[in-house]
């Protein structure tokens, strides 16, 4: 309808003359312009769409539920294409590792990687450098000297301070102890840097202690069921524990079942994640405490980083997000 409104124009101005025929075309030429230019908050139609891989470990986890969810909101607010993979446990390695070399062979502008182990997936990142994808690290670490090793060049990361959330954490258990307590640490992927750092801030708390002494430290990988089987055995061999701090809080829901089984309700637990199954533990009396590291707005970050890399910018080699000590004080 607004050609054929636009060829009368025409005709009426030819039979006016050649000045209103100029005249027309001139405001025609205007107004078509003005149309077609993108407002700022409008990107231009003909610019190529980003595309971003997430990789993350699992979405058996509510705390990957949560990183996908701050991701998605990035995706949204930046206009990209976000591609979300998971492999089927946090133990997977070579599936992540399957994933990246997918995404390569897709030829996707960025991915961001919550990588399962902190060495193995290095050498697939380094392809995907090499063919000029951008690489995002979160929440779990890359071995720094494995990767100068390998040619990776420098990845920016983001997370938190794994080892001072994990002091902080067991330091809940260590305040409530008014006598001499054997304690245990149930203990993350043994390899990943994240679970070797909660350690580490958990043996801390518990040295720094004088009523505290640590009998055992077992890995349950992460996993609520294993978790269930650790805090057993851990149990059966020392049974005079009192305190058991637990790198996530999926290992400590399944201390605190195995506990909750034994009817041993009196061992202290401590977590880390702040799951919504581990704050109603808190506010029940079974867990004393977690961590909220953020996973939404660690999701969130690692995709607005990709973005700022493809545009050019300059990036921080680490940003730690801040991380808060939840109690039934702060849940109440």
């Amino acid at each position: 309808m607004l050609m054929q409104y636009n060829k009368n124009l025409i005709w009426r101005a030819l039979r006016l003359g050649a000045g209103a025929f100029a005249l027309f075309f001139l405001l025609t030429s205007c107004s078509e312009t003005e149309k077609s230019t993108p407002t700022a908050a409008e990107p231009a139609t003909t610019s190529p769409v980003i595309t971003i891989g997430l990789v993350m470990k699992t979405l058996t986890n509510p705390f990957f539920i949560e990183m996908e969810r701050g991701a998605r909101r990035a995706e949204k607010e930046y206009g990209i294409h976000l591609l979300v993979k998971t492999a089927a446990q946090e133990t997977s390695i070579q599936q992540q590792i399957g994933i990246v070399e997918d995404l390569i062979s897709r030829k996707v502008d960025a991915i961001v990687i919550a990588p399962g182990d902190s060495i193995e997936l290095i050498p697939v990142l380094k392809q995907a450098q090499d063919a000029g994808i951008v690489v995002i690290n979160i929440d779990n670490p890359l071995s720094p000297e494995y990767s100068s090793k390998v040619g990776l060049k420098t990845v920016p990361f983001i997370s938190v301070d794994n080892e001072l959330a994990a002091y902080q954490s067991a330091s809940t258990l260590t305040r409530l102890m008014q006598q001499p307590t054997e304690v245990a640490i149930v203990e993350g992927i043994r390899g990943a840097q994240n679970a070797e750092d909660r350690k580490k801030g958990a043996i801390r708390a518990f040295n720094e202690h004088p009523l505290a002494r640590l009998v055992a430290s077992q890995s349950a990988n992460w996993k609520i069921d294993e978790g269930y089987a650790v805090t057993e055995q851990l149990l059966h061999a020392h049974p005079n524990i009192g305190a058991i701090f637990c790198a996530n809080d999926m290992m400590a829901l399944g201390a605190i079942k195995y506990l909750q089984t034994a009817d041993m309700k009196h061992v202290l637990v401590a977590g880390y994640d702040a799951l919504e199954p581990a704050k109603q533990a808190i506010l029940h009396g079974s867990l004393v405490a977690t961590v909220d590291q953020q996973a939404a707005e660690q999701g969130y970050q690692g995709i607005l980083f990709a973005v700022r890399a493809l545009r050019g910018e300059t990036l921080a080699p680490v940003t730690l997000i801040e991380t808060r000590i939840l109690t039934r004080l702060e849940l109440n």
